[in-house]
């Protein structure tokens, strides 16, 4: 039976998260349905990864194998328009989502104004007081390299994993309001992105000066370090093989 690859684009609000979960509206479990609804086939769609419940992704990847002759292209018709299926491929045989991935971008959007514009409610993590850009640059620098992330990892994942990960890129931009802080690794634990932006905002508020980081990664205790920052600002931007 060939093998797919499908590139998905999708506003997480609606849903709690990738994987699918009995009961609860997923992108995974949305997939699926859409599948069986325009081609009459149940079969797992497996992503490059979980997204958290209210994330985002700008190229979620995705794979899927189906009986010779069954056709994807009418997928978007089945789907709300909260999913887009972006491409449609076919691959090698045994190709997997996840397991054949190098590396993942993602993009975490702050709206730094006392008001957010409502098309950007659920889209970014609204920030009403001023934050100090200049101070959380210097900030994203910390976590670059070969290190273990075990003060960043939610403690399940911490458990059950190496925390050690290599990341390649932490860089903040700004454009008025609007600061992004763009993170590629190999690969990331469970909500390290989220727990690495928290940091660095908690840098811009003032409340934590960039020189603790080193000693926060060198703690690896989830403790020491400052909590998340919100889902509705997180996307997965690129996965990469």
């Amino acid at each position: 039976m060939p093998t797919y690859r499908l590139t998905v684009a999708y506003d997480g609000s609606p849903f709690f998260g990738w994987q699918r979960h009995p009961g609860q509206p997923t992108v995974q479990g949305t997939l699926e349905d859409a599948l069986l609804q325009t081609t009459g086939v149940r079969a797992p769609i497996e992503g490059s990864g979980r997204t958290d419940r209210g994330a985002h992704a700008d190229a979620q990847v995705a794979s899927v194998t189906v009986p010779e002759g069954t056709d994807l292209s009418q997928l978007n018709t089945a789907l709300p328009e909260s999913i887009r299926v972006l491409e449609v491929e076919p691959t090698h045989e045994g190709f997997h989502a996840r397991m054949e991935a190098k590396g993942k971008t993602y993009r975490y959007v702050i709206w730094n104004a006392p008001e957010c514009p409502p098309e950007l409610v659920g889209k970014v993590w609204h920030i009403p007081g001023k934050l100090d850009t200049q101070a959380m640059g210097p900030a994203c620098r910390f976590f670059v390299g070969q290190i273990d992330f075990a003060s960043f990892a939610k403690k399940t994942n911490f458990q059950r994993h190496s925390t050690m990960r290599r990341m390649h890129q932490v860089d903040l931009a700004t454009d008025g309001p609007k600061i992004t802080i763009t993170l590629r690794a190999d690969s990331f634990l469970y909500q390290m992105v989220r727990n690495i932006v928290r940091t660095i905002v908690r840098v811009g508020e003032g409340r934590l000066q960039a020189d603790q980081i080193p000693a926060i990664l060198a703690a690896r205790d989830r403790a020491k370090a400052p909590g998340s920052a919100p889902a509705s600002g997180l996307h997965l931007e690129r996965v990469h093989y």
